[in-house]
């Protein structure tokens, strides 16, 4: 190298995944319901699951928390095998989940429910009311006091009160009101894309969800149809049409 010139600056490090999937099969009992599976979620992008019902969207997630059966393969988060630690210790060390049947805790208020769950981190009681304000109204109300819709947001907001690494959300909006889904969509644009809290989506309809993630794979016979950019779905939604018998949009 000549004298004085400066050595070329070596490329940026890629960043590891957050989460990194490989060789998964799992299912419930003796029964396989996916198989081969492999993935990575990289740290600040938000992936979309979807899949027809059946496909074994909610079993892959219940499968990363450690709720369903895990016949091999490895699951790692933040460069850490998990697949042989428990639920709690998995959510210990920053898996948020809001499950399909929401699992909050009906007999205490709102506030109750947010302060009982949570770990030190940027979000507190105050971030979640600001996010949903109708929780902040409720705050002393029970749990069996709320609506659908609103017992679905204290869910999100009990997740977020762990300050996870990682968001899980299962089908959070199944079953609401329009009002309310749209609702949830900007909070979920907002905590994913917006604040880059990484997080996983499961969604029957690609329409609702591909617009606030970055990333999607769909689930189809057992395994991984399709993985795209969601930004690529919504601009040619014909592999929707093939693997789930939908548009986008």
């Amino acid at each position: 190298m000549a004298e004085g010139r400066a050595a070329p600056a070596a490329p940026p490090t890629p960043a590891a995944p957050l989460l990194e999937v490989q060789g998964l099969a799992c299912g419930w009992g003796e029964a396989t319901v996916l198989s081969e599976v492999g993935f990575t979620v990289e740290p600040g992008r938000s992936l979309a699951l979807l899949g027809r019902n059946g496909s074994g969207k909610t079993t892959l997630i219940e499968t990363l928390v450690g709720v369903a059966r895990r016949h091999a393969g490895t699951i790692r988060l933040a460069g850490r095998e998990i697949q042989s630690l428990p639920p709690r210790a998995r959510a210990a060390l920053g898996l948020g989940w809001v499950p399909q049947e929401r699992s909050i805790f009906k007999s205490l208020t709102v506030a109750e429910n947010l302060s009982a769950v949570a770990r030190p981190g940027p979000w507190t009681a105050a971030r979640v009311f600001e996010l949903f304000p109708r929780l902040a109204e409720r705050r002393g109300n029970l749990g069996t006091q709320l609506s659908g819709g609103e017992q679905q947001m204290l869910a999100f907001g009990r997740a977020l009160m762990l300050n996870p690494k990682l968001l899980l959300l299962d089908e959070p909006l199944e079953g609401l009101a329009p009002i309310i889904v749209h609702e949830l969509l900007q909070a979920i644009r907002r905590v994913a894309r917006d604040e880059g809290l990484p997080a996983i989506v499961v969604e029957q309809h690609p329409h609702l969800v591909l617009g606030v993630t970055d990333d999607a794979l769909v689930l189809d016979r057992g395994g991984i149809a399709c993985r795209a950019r969601s930004a690529s779905l919504l601009a040619d939604p014909s592999p929707l049409h093939a693997w789930l018998g939908v548009a986008a949009h």
